[in-house]
C-alpha cells in the first residue's frame, strides 16, 4: 500500500493515482481520466490518431481563462507499459495535470488560458503527443509535461532555458515550498520532445529522489551507475505499483508547480508591459 495520504490534497491526488493505475492499461486508464474531468465540471473531447499504423487516442480539454489570451498547455501520457500498475509511470503525472486543472479553473491565470492533454502511446515512442503537433493542434505559449511525479525531495525540470523566466518561477516557488529544484537540458525522453522537435517550446518536470538524477543520466547514456535510482528499479516493471507512491510528497510538488506556473504568468504580464 502507499504511505498514507494526510491533507486533502494528497488523498485527492492519490485517489485519482488509484482509479487511474487500478484501470486496464488502455481505456479503463482513458476512462478514469474522464470521469475525473466530469466531476471537475471540465468538458472533454478524445483526439483518435494513427502514427506509423498504430491507433491511439488522445483526451484534450479546456480549462478556462481568457480565450483571447496565449495558451498554456499542461500534459501528461495516460498509457503505461504492459507491466505492474503503471502508478509512477505515469499515473502520477495524468494525476498531476489533473489536480493542476482543478486549482486553474477555480483560480484562473491572469495572462494565460490553460488547457490539458493526455497522451496516448507515449511509450510506443511519443505517438500521440507527435500526432497532436503534426495534425495542426493549436501551438502553445508552452507546453509543460508531467512525467513521473511520485515521490522524494526533489522537482527535476527539464528546460532549454535554464534561467528563463519558468525555471526562475520554478526556483523561487521550490524554495518557497521547502523544495529542491534541478533545472536544464539532460533528461529523459518523454512528450515534451514532440514539441521541442517542432520548434514550440515545452518543459517537463518530475518529482523524484535527488540522489537519483545523476543515475538517471548515466544509465540513459548507457553507463552503469554507481547506485541503481529508485526510478529505475520501479518503471516498466511488475514494481510499478501503489506501493511505490508517496502521495505527501506529490502534493507538495503540485502546490510548488501551481505557485510557479502563477509566477511566471504574473512575470510574462510584467515583461509584456516592460517591452512596450
Amino acid at each position: 500500500m502507499p504511505s498514507a495520504a494526510t491533507s486533502p490534497a494528497a488523498k485527492s491526488w492519490l485517489a485519482d493515482v488509484t482509479a487511474i493505475a487500478d484501470a486496464d492499461a488502455g481505456p479503463g486508464r482513458r476512462t478514469a481520466i474522464e470521469k475525473r474531468l466530469d466531476t471537475l465540471g471540465i468538458q472533454w473531447r478524445t483526439s483518435p490518431f494513427e502514427v506509423d499504423g498504430q491507433k491511439g487516442t488522445n483526451i484534450l480539454a479546456d480549462v478556462g481563462g481568457n480565450t483571447s489570451a496565449p495558451l498554456l498547455l499542461l500534459g501528461a501520457h495516460s498509457d503505461q507499459v504492459g507491466k505492474g500498475e503503471g502508478a509512477t509511470d505515469n499515473a502520477s503525472g495524468s494525476a498531476t495535470v489533473l489536480a493542476l486543472a482543478e486549482r486553474l479553473k477555480a483560480k484562473p491565470l491572469a495572462n494565460h488560458r490553460v488547457a490539458v492533454a493526455f497522451w496516448d502511446l507515449e511509450e510506443k515512442g511519443l505517438l500521440g503527443s507527435k500526432a497532436y503537433v503534426a495534425d495542426g493542434g493549436t501551438k502553445p505559449a508552452l507546453y509543460v509535461n508531467f512525467d513521473v511525479f511520485a515521490w522524494g525531495d526533489t522537482i527535476w525540470m527539464m528546460t532549454p532555458e535554464a534561467e528563463g523566466g519558468l525555471a526562475i518561477a520554478s526556483r523561487d516557488a521550490m524554495a518557497a515550498k521547502g523544495l529542491k529544484l534541478s533545472a536544464g537540458e539532460h533528461y529523459p525522453p518523454t512528450d515534451h520532445l514532440s514539441f521541442l522537435k517542432s520548434g514550440w517550446p515545452a518543459v517537463s518536470y518530475s518529482l523524484i529522489g535527488n540522489e537519483e538524477i545523476t543515475g538517471i543520466l548515466d544509465a540513459y547514456a548507457g553507463k552503469k551507475p554507481k547506485a541503481m535510482p529508485k526510478v529505475m528499479q520501479v518503471i516498466h516493471t511488475d514494481g510499478d505499483t501503489l506501493a511505490q507512491i508517496d502521495a505527501n510528497a506529490a502534493a507538495q510538488g503540485v502546490d510548488a508547480i501551481e505557485d510557479a506556473l502563477r509566477r511566471w504568468d504574473a512575470g510574462f504580464a510584467a515583461a509584456a508591459t516592460a517591452s512596450q
